[in-house]
């Protein structure tokens, strides 16, 4: 069964919006997809994308896209955050030399997805704004910000945490606040640095770097754990100094990287449960609509990627009526396993003593002694190829 002329309406124009498009329209279907802003912008921070983003990315004929825009990550590199003595450095390169992790600025991802979409002759309309989705009638209904009703053949929400779509699926849920915040900077580079992320990691705090565009730019994310209440987003300022100050223990190495921060983005981190329903009547979420998750494994643009092809090909595959239940009962428990997973990182990146130094000295053993065991732990998410399952 083929999608040919099946009318898509989709919700948001970020990565999950953006692949889902392509992969219905390179299947036949024809897709509208609606983003509030005046252009597909994103701005000021890096990603990676992991063996299983990556194999998406191949599916939809845009991994050479991906190479160009991207940089090959050679290692995980953990350090100790005062001393900045190295706990274990995961060698990727050699131990994993058949998995191509990326690194890259989030815009550039964008891009990639764009072109694709555009290629396969995505409809994208800007300043389109929904306020409320209604999937009661035969049709889905969208209430605009100018009005008017627009109507959907099938709508997927991927419009993210605040998703209407999701909303109208299963009902308004307040998040609580995880007592982290994070800030987000990006800085110029110094010349000829190792491809690698790095971890340093403190009592209560953790700071992750790499290199993007080229080795031009470095990534920085930077998480605290705090008791007081910090705007949920990603568009609050701050002072850079309030960064500094909370790594101000931390080694000369993050330390010179924080003196260099001219602009800084900083966000609460709240914990949004994973959707209990996906699917309704020719309606559909994915992405962080469906499962937001916390930025301690790396995973949001991947898990958007794998929902993508999911969805297009069970739709494809099964039809409509069949494709729905089977995409969330393939995705559902996959994302949520991810979702904790991300969780458990955030508590052992973030330990204190005495258990911190037991826990680093295990690490380091284990870095010694097995090292391929520590990457294995994550094999169920990496070796996963949502392209090879239909």
């Amino acid at each position: 069964m083929t999608l040919n002329n099946t009318e898509f309406t989709v919700l948001g124009a970020g990565v999950a919006g953006l692949a889902v498009s392509t992969a219905l329209a390179q299947r036949g279907a024809k897709v509208t997809l609606l983003e509030q802003a005046d252009a597909i912008r994103e701005v000021g921070a890096g990603l990676q994308v992991s063996p299983n983003g990556v194999a998406v990315l191949r599916a939809l004929g845009l991994e050479q896209a991906l190479v160009a825009a991207g940089m090959r990550n050679q290692a995980v590199h953990l350090r100790d955050g005062i001393s900045g003595d190295t706990v274990v450095r995961l060698d990727l390169a050699v131990q994993r030399p058949d998995q191509a992790f990326y690194l890259m600025h989030r815009a550039d991802l964008i891009e990639v997805l764009r072109a694709g979409a555009e290629a396969a002759g995505v409809e994208l309309q800007l300043l389109q704004r929904v306020e409320s989705v209604d999937l009661s009638g035969d049709q889905p209904q969208m209430a605009m910000a100018t009005g008017a009703s627009r109507h959907a053949g099938f709508l997927i929400g991927a419009d993210g945490l605040h998703s209407r779509v999701r909303s109208a699926l299963n009902g308004a849920v307040a998040p609580f606040f995880t007592h982290q915040v994070a800030w987000r900077a990006v800085i110029p580079a110094e010349p000829g640095e190792v491809v690698e992320a790095e971890v340093h990691m403190g009592a209560g705090r953790h700071l992750v770097s790499y290199p993007l565009r080229g080795g031009t730019l470095r990534n920085i994310v930077a998480v605290e754990e705090r008791r007081q209440w910090v705007e949920e987003g990603w568009n609050l300022r701050d002072d850079p100094l309030e960064m500094r100050l909370a790594f101000a223990r931390f080694s000369p190495r993050v330390r010179a990287w924080l003196e260099r921060v001219d602009e800084v983005w900083l966000w609460g981190l709240f914990r949004h449960p994973v959707a209990k329903t996906w699917v309704g009547k020719n309606a559909a979420i994915l992405g962080d609509a469906a499962h937001p998750t916390l930025p301690f494994l790396a995973q949001g643009a991947n898990m958007a990627l794998e929902d993508a092809w999911v969805l297009a090909d069970c739709l494809d595959r099964l039809g409509i009526d069949k494709g729905l239940p089977a995409y969330q009962a393939a995705r559902q428990e996959r994302c949520a396993r991810i979702v904790k997973a991300a969780d458990s990182n955030a508590r052992a990146y973030h330990l204190r003593e005495p258990i911190r130094g037991l826990a680093h000295l295990g690490l380091k053993l284990g870095g010694a002694v097995a090292p391929g065991m520590i990457l294995g732990k994550f094999d169920w998410i990496y070796r996963h190829d949502v392209t090879a399952a239909g």
